[in-house]
Formats: C-alpha cells, sequence, structure tokens
C-alpha cells in the first residue's frame, strides 16, 4: 500500500521532472517552490516576472536560487512557440498576433511549455478556476488517443493502527457532472490507473443505492451498464456494480447482499454516478473518516496537468507537486 510521498520521491529520485507552476510569485508556490529546489528530484519552473517573483520571495524569506524562472515576454522562444501554437489551434483560425496575446496568459504559456518538452507536468490554480487549468490543457495538450474525456480521482490516505496506510481511490469528484455509461468505464479505467501509482491493487465498485438489482431506476441501469464496459475494458481488474457502498466495503454487510461478490466488502476503487455524490462522498470520507485527500487528480490528458484549490496551502502545493510529477 501507499507508503506516503517518501515513495513517490522514490519513483522521482530515478527519474528526476521538471514541473510549471503558472504562478510563480504567490507565497504558496513560492514556498514549496523553496523545499523543491532543496532536493534533487523534482525541478521547479516558475512562470512570471522575474523581479516580482525574485522580491515575493525575498519579503515571505524564501530561498529560490537556482529556479528556472521564465517569463512569457521576454521567452527567447516566443516564435516557436506562437508557431506551435498557432498549428495547434489551426481549426479556430488562430492568428500570430491572437496566439501571443493568449499565451501573455501564465496558464495558456506554461501549458505550451509542456506541450513542447521544456517540462514534464505543470500545477496551476492557486489563484484561478479550475476551469482556467483544463481549458488550455484540452486544447493544447489534448486527451491520450484512446480516451474521449479528462476526468478525476481523488486518493485518500489514513494511517491504520498496524503502521501501514489505508488507501483509496475515488472518482469523478471534480470534472465530469453527469458522466454516462461509457464516460463511467473511462473514468473507472482512469482511475484504477492512477491507484495503481499509488500501490493500490484496484477493487472496483460502481456506487449506487442498489446491489445488484435490489432496487430499479435508470441510474441503476446506467451503474450495472457502466460496471460492465468497464470489465471488458479491463478484464484482469475485478470490477462490480452496480453496488451500494455499505456492501462494497462491509464485508458483512457483503456477505448478506452479495455473498458471491469478489469485490463486494473489499473494494477500494469507488466510481460515483455523478458529480455531487463523489464531491459529497470523498467530502464525507475526509471530515469525518480523518482521511487525507489528495486531488483532484487530472485524468486522461496526454501529459500530467493538476488543478490546486484556490484555499490551499503551501504543503498541499508541495504534495500535490510530486503527485502530478510521479504521473509523468
Amino acid at each position: 500500500m501507499f507508503g506516503g510521498f517518501g515513495q513517490l520521491i522514490q519513483v522521482l529520485k530515478a527519474s528526476p521532472k521538471k514541473i510549471v507552476f503558472t504562478e510563480g510569485s504567490d507565497p504558496r508556490i513560492l514556498e514549496a517552490a523553496s523545499r523543491l529546489l532543496a532536493s534533487n528530484f523534482l525541478s521547479p519552473i516558475l512562470v512570471g516576472d522575474e523581479d516580482e517573483i525574485v522580491l515575493a520571495a525575498e519579503d515571505s524569506g524564501f530561498n529560490i536560487r537556482g529556479a528556472n524562472i521564465v517569463d512569457p515576454a521576454k521567452y527567447e522562444n516566443m516564435d516557436e512557440m506562437v508557431e506551435k501554437f498557432c498549428e495547434l489551434r489551426k481549426s479556430k483560425g488562430v492568428t500570430p498576433e491572437q496566439a501571443r496575446k493568449i499565451l501573455s496568459q501564465a496558464n495558456y504559456f506554461g501549458t505550451m511549455l509542456v506541450k513542447m518538452g521544456e517540462a514534464d507536468a505543470l500545477l496551476g490554480g492557486a489563484t484561478y478556476s479550475t476551469a482556467d487549468t483544463v481549458r488550455p490543457a484540452l486544447q493544447l495538450i489534448k486527451t491520450k488517443p484512446e480516451n474521449n474525456i479528462v476526468s478525476s480521482c481523488f486518493i485518500l490516505v489514513r494511517p491504520r493502527a498496524t503502521g501501514d496506510n489505508e488507501v483509496l481511490a475515488m472518482g469523478d469528484c471534480a470534472i465530469n457532472i453527469k458522466p454516462n455509461e461509457d464516460e463511467l468505464a473511462e473514468i473507472a479505467v482512469e482511475t484504477a490507473k492512477c491507484a495503481r501509482i499509488f500501490g493500490v491493487d484496484p477493487q472496483v465498485a460502481f456506487l449506487s443505492y442498489s446491489t445488484f438489482g435490489s432496487g430499479e431506476g435508470e441510474d441503476v441501469d446506467k451503474m450495472r451498464n457502466a460496471a460492465q464496459k468497464a470489465k471488458e475494458k479491463m478484464p484482469d481488474v475485478p470490477v462490480e456494480g452496480e453496488m451500494q457502498f455499505d456492501a462494497a466495503v462491509s464485508p458483512r454487510v457483503a456477505r448478506t447482499k452479495c455473498p458471491d461478490s469478489q469485490v463486494g466488502g473489499h473494494a477500494n476503487t469507488f466510481i460515483f454516478p455523478d458529480i455531487s455524490a463523489g464531491n459529497i462522498g470523498y467530502k464525507i470520507a475526509q471530515r469525518m473518516g480523518n482521511f487525507e485527500a489528495y486531488g483532484p487528480i487530472l485524468l486522461g490528458l496526454n501529459a500530467p496537468v493538476n488543478d490546486l484549490s484556490r484555499g490551499c496551502n503551501a504543503s498541499e502545493v508541495y504534495s500535490m507537486a510530486i503527485i502530478t510529477a510521479a504521473l509523468a
């Protein structure tokens, strides 16, 4: 099981990465960057005006000596970036003049650094919305060939009395409002892949108010059908549904509600029917179950891009930077 961030750091030490922070002068970003600069596994790239960033770091007392600071207004390869951007947005008829204006925005500029191979991953959103992080990624980095949507999951971690950690994956709690059957199956595949990065051997439950036909309704049918489609996509992963949450996690309840189930009572990867259920579910686990929640981790893109909460602190930025880079 997930042994903490030391496990991901070891992965990164074996293959160091570069990560773009699109809000280079934010004190939370600077504090996280100073911690990363003291390491040898992840190199921060800070987007913004160099003088402004250096002054902000000095005012906050953070040592960012050696940081790679990139100012869109002075970027030496801007002509090449503009050309590439116009090529990527050719279907929208974007002109070089329009491209330069768009690329003056840190979220688009940072995303293009990833697209052009100057960085391995991106973390943004400390001061702007999820949409402002996801939109450039969708337009420029785009989804993997086998994917039709970008989705998300949260990784929830709670220490056990035995000394190891209980680790769960929950999707999609942040991006897709009312996913259909095919989208739910895709969400399950990507969430299971993400779970494995955190040492989880995924046992996937498609959640509902019904367990194997105990209830009826369109949403029940949707989750049952989606579970079947996910099984076909992941024949080597235990996948079952539709299933109530108690049957998914409690061996005692599973013996009554679904005695022949392989996943029942042992699920660790949960697929919710919609964003309302998912968002409520992970927050109940976080606030009342004493789980640490990491995410939303964006899934399905050609390169790792993740979104921060605008209420995040420096410790959360540091943690999400490690997670994002490990996905690369």
